[in-house]
């Protein structure tokens, strides 16, 4: 069995958390500038066995596709083509955010650390990862 990674897309800074090889729990890898994510993504693969890649899906909350979803289908399709053999699977992001920023405040976490917009990003992907595999139990 291999890891799964989760990725929360960003313009400029994606998300990135990653499972144990037994797909139990995520933990945070940390963010990355978004220009280099397919490069990491690919390199990460080379070297560790991933069985999918979850990407946050952002919607509104009618249910639709959010704005951001033209920028991330590029990636997608890109993700595909240098990784076929890899599922890439889209999982609702919604509030996301806004569940990592209260686990930063419920963790004791000082408000200028709270304020790092990476650390947010890497906590979301590992919310979006947790709630992935606990969506299929």
């Amino acid at each position: 069995m291999g890891r799964i990674l989760g990725i929360d897309y960003g313009r400029k800074r994606t998300g990135v958390a990653v499972t144990d090889p037994l797909q139990i729990v995520a933990s945070a890898i940390g963010t990355m500038p978004t220009h280099t994510l397919i490069d990491f993504i690919v390199a990460y693969v080379a070297r560790e066995q991933v069985d999918a890649i979850v990407v946050g899906q952002p919607t509104q909350l009618n249910g639709q596709p959010s704005e951001s979803m033209r920028y991330i289908e590029p990636f997608l399709n890109r993700l595909r083509k240098v990784l076929p053999d890899v599922p890439v699977v889209m999982y609702d992001e919604r509030f996301t955010s806004t569940i990592a920023h209260r686990a930063m405040i419920d963790g004791g976490m000082k408000r200028s650390d709270r304020r790092d917009k990476a650390r947010v990003d890497s906590i979301a992907a590992t919310i979006i990862l947790n709630d992935y595999l606990n969506s299929r139990k």
